[in-house]
């Protein structure tokens, strides 16, 4: 499986909000660090807010604070809140599989096993796990404390 970049970004916005020290960024601020789309990242703060992940204030001073502490933040409910189709194959989806096959296969069976181990793990992990450890991620993000 593969996130979309709308998730690899939200997930990345999650990550720079947890680990700056006053932990209020603006959009401008984590696209240039990121060295991403100021657009696309402006679409999914618009997300992450509809989910209620993270918190915006307009105006002067204003930008992104999460919504709540990295650790009530499910990285689990993150990719879901984010990712629009999680079909891994054609027969996932009832009115488009034209698979000959569907009927008698079993790769639907093992590949529906794999996509649930896949988000059983991202469920048990939440964002302050991610960030345990800020120092180096403040680095790298030429974050001061």
């Amino acid at each position: 499986m593969r996130l979309t970049l709308h998730t690899d970004y939200a997930l990345r916005l999650l990550m720079y909000l947890a680990v700056k020290p006053d932990g209020r960024a603006t959009i401008r601020e984590v696209a240039e660090t990121y060295g991403i789309s100021r657009n696309h990242l402006v679409k999914v703060a618009h997300e992450l807010g509809r989910a209620g992940f993270v918190e915006t204030l307009r105006g002067r001073g204003g930008g992104l604070s999460l919504a709540r502490p990295a650790e009530d933040i499910g990285i689990g409910k993150v990719v879901r809140a984010m990712e629009e189709d999680f079909s891994l194959v054609e027969c996932f989806d009832p009115q488009t599989d034209r698979c000959r096959i569907s009927p008698s296969c079993r790769l639907r069976r093992l590949l529906r096993e794999a996509l649930q181990a896949y988000m059983d793990v991202l469920g048990d992990a939440t964002l302050a796990d991610l960030v345990e450890k800020p120092k180096p991620l403040r680095r790298l993000l030429a974050l001061t404390a």
